[in-house]
């Protein structure tokens, strides 16, 4: 596959491929994206008319075999080394959008942050962060 993702396109994979993975996409999931594409310094030179097209483009690519296999190379070459953090981050911070993670998306994380090489207790830290954000009163 020559498909190569710029840093922003890799990104939106990430959480993209997070929400597909327990099989459901929730309108909670989809309107966090939207929200960290519009807010997020690093999607400042986004067209954000390209989001829809980015996530059919990704759930057609996890549908082939060997599709989240793909797909995580995908988001591994598409990411300077600087973005990896950011895009276990951004993850976590959607996984945790509906409080209720599922052994999916926690077997997600896990493939993510060894795709990338982010240290175990990096990745639990920004776990525990995000969730931090979504607690309710």
């Amino acid at each position: 596959m020559l498909l190569r993702l710029m840093p922003e396109e890799a990104l939106i994979y990430t959480m993209i491929t997070a929400s597909a993975v327990d099989r459901k996409i929730t309108n909670d999931e989809l309107s966090r994206i939207g929200s960290i594409v519009k807010e997020l310094p690093v999607f400042k030179a986004y067209d954000h008319d390209w989001l829809v097209k980015e996530a059919q483009d990704c759930g057609k690519l996890l549908a082939k075999p060997d599709g989240l296999a793909t797909v995580l190379q995908l988001i591994r070459d598409g990411l300077p080394t600087h973005l990896y953090e950011t895009a276990y981050v951004l993850t976590a911070e959607l996984v945790a959008t509906d409080l209720e993670v599922t052994s999916e998306e926690i077997r997600f994380l896990d493939m993510l942050g060894g795709k990338l090489e982010i240290d175990k207790l990096v990745c639990a830290a920004l776990e525990r962060a995000a969730r931090a954000r979504h607690q309710k009163p």
